[in-house]
């Protein structure tokens, strides 16, 4: 005869092995891949178990990464830039490596600096269909893409446009008129 399983209990809260911070229900953590070279993955903390001697299990929602979806990276993707999937599961507490912060993007682009723990998303991605929420964003560049926040953009005092200011290794103005003028 089999022993019956011990029952789930559900927990507020789960302190992060190694850094002893705490997480809760709505927080973004980073796991650990199974690959140490590639990047932890990013992830929505939606319940927290303790499924019996002692072992936690977080069931988390994923972020995508650009070059994780059908279609890739694209150019306006920023390098931080990750996509709130319909992909649910289950994992271990103990691969979380540690806490995060996904703004939206409005938020992502006033913050004064960016720490290696934010991370931005303005998409929502189907990962069984490959499809995008929304599937249209606004362009604010000559260039007709959509606004990617690691690029400068220079807007024209003539005509109020945006521009894409490409080409220079740093961030000056120089010859802005030269680069995103509307003459």
């Amino acid at each position: 005869m089999t022993r019956p399983r011990p029952p789930k209990r559900t927990l507020d809260s789960y302190t992060i092995k190694g850094i002893s911070k705490t997480i809760k229900p709505g927080d973004c953590v980073l796991m650990r891949a199974p690959d140490a070279r590639r990047q932890p993955y990013v992830a929505k903390v939606e319940g927290i178990e303790e499924a019996g001697r002692r072992r936690v299990r977080v069931r988390v929602r994923w972020y995508y990464r650009p070059e994780e979806s059908i279609g890739g990276r694209r150019r306006f993707h920023g390098a931080k830039e990750v996509f709130l999937s319909d992909h649910y599961d289950v994992q271990s507490a103990d691969t979380i490596e540690g806490k995060c912060v996904v703004h939206s993007f409005k938020d992502y682009t006033k913050l004064d600096a960016v720490g290696s723990e934010d991370f931005f998303c303005r998409f929502e991605y189907l990962s069984k269909t490959g499809t995008f929420i929304p599937d249209r964003i606004a362009v604010f560049c000559k260039c007709e893409m959509p606004y990617n926040p690691d690029d400068l953009m220079i807007q024209c005092e003539s005509c109020s446009d945006w521009g894409l200011r490409r080409g220079a290794e740093d961030n000056s103005t120089d010859d802005i008129l030269e680069l995103v003028g509307c003459n």
